[in-house]
């Protein structure tokens, strides 16, 4: 039998892997990890998205709530809007002492595991997490909303248009943190610069005597009666749909590790300039609200004058047709620009959810994946685990922005109120341990501490209150689902950490661990002598193992003798033995085959050499490698015994590889030959190749 020669050629083409370079980008190395870190200019639309896009619906559900009690109520709105403000200041100067005592981007779920203990911690992280799904799923919905506010006739596809559009910040995000920043940075900007000018437009008008004039300024609603009781629950109320605009505060905290040189001090900076102006964005489209006399309802149906049926415009899109005009050039810029910015706010959570994820996969409470980097240095896991769940929400609420507020702000303020009281334990620890100091080298130290002692007791004292305001006037709105899910998640993650570590100890080493195998045994499975069998065989004898085994499990005597006559015609250098398996089982007889070897030889080591193919259609994998797959499960169980999968590539492989598993006719393949073992026309049996094969 002449030898049969192949080469092996390689050719460009893995269409999964194109279309994923075009999506994504091309691979970064470890080493490029550093300029991937954001600047202060870059940082603020990344970080603070969620916050700032806030405003477009912090007031109008802050005013929706308002105007249940009727057009009078509304005239306690500037009052709940400045304790929003309040709140909001309160809390930036709090996660400024975070960022400063905490900055390796823990966040809430470091300061409260250091201060407080696993079980605080590990709630603070499942509320972080929650939240941040829900923050995606309520500036997707927000965004949407206001996009149908400009073209009504997209309200049809408002769920397809939301699964699209987190989709698309996936992929944008997965491109990585440099490339996603520059995507945000220009609608976050037009949108503050926008509004600013839209607000401070509407209040030079006012002081002139042209105050803008909203379309629902007329509209009229019948208030029912309520007591006193009712009308403070419904202030309440109004008060903690207002402090949405407070949620994605903590994000800048999570992601200090995503900045620049000297990362504290400009990830404080752009807090600070978060803060600033979203409080200042907050209270003026408030106030112009309320100049230009905007009624947005729950249910507009209530409105007396409003036709029933049709989309109502947000709040956003009021004012700014009172102060520029419907259809003009102005409010299509505001509404596409909020529309924007509320899309992109999602990216807030998608830098948080895998910042976090990553910290909590470091500590062993989440799966070790979401601490893998992907091509292009992100938390590729962790976004997108997060962009699945936000689509179930999307998907299980239709998107409506209502309904989901209701769940919204409740894991944030669950860990706004753990992050305060840890940093409160913080600085009296440290204020305790520089007590026996002398005052001259502490002196700056203990200023700072009671500083941040001051600010964190009054942020701990404020969200605290507010998160139990928030739980009466929502839970039976529907955030009681969010304080199913909460603790839900939380058990979740204990038991994950005590599964890693009953794993670690049982897989530690120790001083009475040995291992006391001798010998080095291959045993490769043999059903019919085709190539792929005699590829296995050659890497056998290639590894060089102390002795090699042709193992064959015969279901009939026929197929023994059978493989046996064209083993001794081939002249095939390597023993064969046939196994009888009267059952018409293959993993059990190799099983028990290799007990009796081990029994007959002592404890040796086990190599089975299984032959697969490599196909390039999903079809092909139920064709094939059915019963190798079966053998490999099974013998995997056994002690001392490992398995070398070697492949064969079949034609289809092309599809994956670009390259054929063995040429077509008329083609050589180039690379180094395989020969497979036969009688060469010399009567000489031929020889193996030095190493083993590329390709079969």
């Amino acid at each position: 039998m002449s030898p049969v020669v192949a080469h092996d050629v390689r050719e460009p083409g893995d269409a999964p892997q194109l279309a994923k370079r075009i999506l994504i980008g091309e691979p970064l190395t470890t080493e490029q990890v550093n300029d991937q870190l954001l600047p202060k200019r870059m940082a603020l639309p990344i970080f603070a998205s969620d916050a700032l896009s806030s405003v477009a619906y912090g007031p109008q559900e802050m005013l929706m709530i308002m105007l249940i009690g009727g057009t009078a109520l509304m005239t306690l709105s500037p009052l709940v809007a400045a304790a929003v403000v309040l709140l909001l200041i309160v809390v930036v100067l709090s996660y400024r002492q975070i960022i400063k005592a905490y900055p390796s981007g823990g966040g809430d779920f470091e300061v409260t595991q250091k201060n407080l203990g696993e079980v605080p911690s590990v709630i603070v992280a499942a509320a972080l997490l929650v939240d941040y799904i829900l923050t995606v799923s309520v500036s997707i919905a927000s965004g949407v909303d206001n996009i149908i506010s400009a073209v009504p006739v997209l309200n049809n596809w408002r769920v397809e248009m939301a699964v699209g559009f987190v989709a698309l910040i996936v992929i944008v995000n997965l491109r990585g943190v440099r490339e996603a920043s520059a995507v945000f940075a220009i609608p976050t900007y037009v949108f503050i610069g926008s509004v600013g000018v839209m607000i401070v437009t509407a209040l030079v008008r006012t002081v002139l005597g042209d105050a803008p004039v909203a379309a629902s300024a007329a509209y009229t609603m019948h208030a029912e009666s309520l007591s006193q009781a009712a009308i403070v629950l419904l202030i309440l109320r109004a008060f903690s749909s207002g402090c949405s605009a407070l949620t994605g505060v903590e994000a800048v905290s999570n992601g200090v590790p995503a900045f620049r040189v000297p990362k504290i001090r400009n990830a404080k900076t752009t807090l600070a300039m978060m803060g600033s102006i979203a409080a200042l964005l907050f209270a003026g489209l408030t106030a112009v609200a309320l100049i230009s006399g905007v009624k947005y309802a729950e249910d507009p149906c209530q409105l007396v004058g409003y036709t029933c049926g049709t989309p109502q415009q947000s709040l956003m899109a009021q004012v700014a047709s009172a102060t520029f005009g419907a259809g003009s050039i102005a409010f299509f810029i505001i509404q596409a620009a909020t529309a924007c910015v509320l899309l992109l706010a999602a990216n807030t959570a998608f830098n948080g959810f895998p910042l976090l994820g990553s910290v909590l996969a470091r500590e062993g409470y989440a799966p070790k994946a979401l601490n893998t980097r992907g091509d292009r240095l992100v938390f590729s896991n962790g976004m997108i685990v997060l962009g699945l769940a936000a689509v179930v929400v999307l998907v299980v609420f239709q998107a409506n922005l209502t309904n989901l507020i209701q769940l919204y702000i409740i894991g944030v303020f669950v860990s706004f109120s753990l992050g305060q009281i840890g940093m409160v334990r913080h600085w009296k620890r440290v204020l305790h341990e520089t007590h026996a100091r002398p005052l001259s080298e502490v002196a700056d130290e203990r200023r700072g501490a009671v500083t941040g002692l001051v600010i964190n007791m009054m942020g701990a004292i404020m969200t605290v209150t507010v998160l139990v305001i928030v739980t009466i006037t929502k839970f039976t709105h529907g955030a009681w689902m969010v304080f199913f899910a909460i603790p839900v998640l939380a058990v979740l993650m204990l038991g994950v950490k005590r599964y890693y570590r009953d794993v670690e100890h049982e897989i530690s080493i120790d001083d009475t661990t040995h291992f006391g195998s001798s010998g080095d045994v291959a045993i490769v499975l043999v059903s019919r002598l085709q190539k792929p069998v005699i590829k296995a065989l050659d890497y056998a004898i290639a590894a060089q193992h102390d002795k090699t085994i042709a193992l064959h499990i015969a279901l009939t005597p026929e197929d023994g003798k059978e493989l046996q006559r064209q083993w001794q015609q081939h002249n095939i250098p390597v023993p064969l033995v046939i196994v009888d398996s009267p059952y018409r089982t293959f993993a059990q007889p190799v099983e028990h085959f290799i007990r009796q070897y081990r029994e007959k030889h002592g404890p040796s080591v086990i190599t089975v050499y299984l032959p697969q193919y490599i196909v390039g259609h999903w079809w092909e994998s139920m064709l094939h490698n059915r019963r190798s797959r079966r053998i490999a499960a099974q013998l995997m169980m056994v002690h001392g015994v490992t398995i070398t999968l070697v492949p064969w590539l079949l034609d289809s492989s092309e599809l994956i590889y670009g390259r054929r598993s063995r040429p077509l006719p008329g083609q050589q393949r180039s690379g180094r030959p395989v020969v497979l073992y036969g009688t060469p026309p010399s009567g000489r049996r031929a020889q193996r190749p030095a190493g083993p094969p590329d390709q079969g």
